[in-house]
């Protein structure tokens, strides 16, 4: 394992290749499928031959992205010998282990969660970006690509989801620069913004409804949770994919500062952890194995749902209490 930055190696890896094939993560969202995308098209612009895979059917809500199309369940054969691993904190996260990779294949790992475990052979994590696509559009131009209309539309939708349409703590001024610059390229503000908010299928608000409709508050307000069954999800006739985002609104009721969405998918519990101020979620979604960023984070239990409330309820509590009394 490498637990160095190699972002100079990486471009040099790119430059040299004549196949990448280009990874993304499941429950896959705006910023790895635009990320990937917007470097899929940047290094055929200069002469490689690319592949794009995610392991989960693709959000329709992203349909509009240049070159969605394009990407495939099934992993490339025969495999490259450069894969190209974006969004990803660590191999799982692709239903990947190391054995299904060949044994001379170079793994490039280009990351922002600050829970990467720095798998790849080469590692570019930068914990400090909103999106992956903030470092994608950065190593689109040290590829020295001059970034198009479909580059654009990609990265600006991977930055502007990551980062809450620029509302999460996790963007800065530099995030602003770079947006900007997209702006530049005639990314078509309002088409984006109508596909990502405003479209939302009937099954999504009957999920939605079946989510607040099991609203839990604890810990004097500052703790909501939602749950969502299999049942659930038959009901309303939504796929797990339309589950994406429903937590903010459990963390936008006045007085929350954690909010939970548990879901059951198959035999475990997916656990999406949302916080407002100050609480760090990715510590506690570390303690249940997952991870992700300290106002966004996920984890998985494998156990029943009501067990996995309990835990998840009484690890929350406890970090509210003791940040109150320090």
């Amino acid at each position: 394992m490498n637990n160095e930055n190699n972002s100079e190696e990486i471009i040099e890896i790119l430059r040299k290749a004549p196949k990448v094939a280009l990874f993304s993560h499941v429950s896959p969202d705006g910023d790895c499928i635009g990320s990937m995308l917007a470097i899929g098209r940047a290094l055929e612009k200069i002469g490689k031959e690319v592949s794009f895979y995610n392991p989960d059917p693709l959000p329709g809500y992203l349909a509009f992205l240049p070159g969605y199309s394009r990407i495939r369940q099934e992993l490339p054969c025969p495999q490259p010998k450069i894969l190209l691993f974006v969004d990803c904190s660590d191999l799982g996260r692709v239903n990947m282990t190391r054995s299904e990779i060949y044994g001379d294949s170079i793994v490039l790992n280009l990351d922002h969660h600050i829970s990467n475990l720095f798998f790849g052979d080469f590692n570019w994590v930068d914990a400090q970006a909103s999106a992956v696509g903030e470092v994608a559009l950065t190593l689109i131009k040290r590829l020295g690509v001059e970034i198009d209309g479909d580059m654009a539309t990609n990265l600006y939708t991977a930055i502007m989801t990551d980062s809450g349409c620029f509302e999460y703590s996790n963007t800065t001024a530099q995030t602003h620069r770079l947006t900007a610059d997209l702006l530049d390229k005639g990314v078509d503000l309002l088409s984006i913004h109508n596909n990502i908010f405003n479209q939302k299928p009937l099954a999504q608000i009957k999920l939605l409804a079946c989510a607040l409709n099991g609203l839990e508050i604890h810990a004097d307000g500052r703790l909501a949770i939602m749950t969502l069954s299999a049942e659930d999800f038959q009901e309303s006739g939504a796929e797990q994919e339309l589950s994406e985002g429903l937590v903010n609104h459990a963390r936008s009721i006045a007085g929350v500062e954690v909010a939970v969405l548990l879901k059951e998918v198959g035999p475990e519990i997916k656990g999406a952890l949302r916080s407002n101020l100050w609480l760090n979620v990715n510590e506690i979604a570390a303690r249940f194995g997952g991870g992700g960023h300290q106002r966004a984070a996920g984890c998985t239990f494998g156990t029943p749902m009501a067990e996995a409330k309990q835990c998840i309820t009484t690890a929350i509590e406890e970090a509210l209490r003791i940040g109150r009394d320090h």
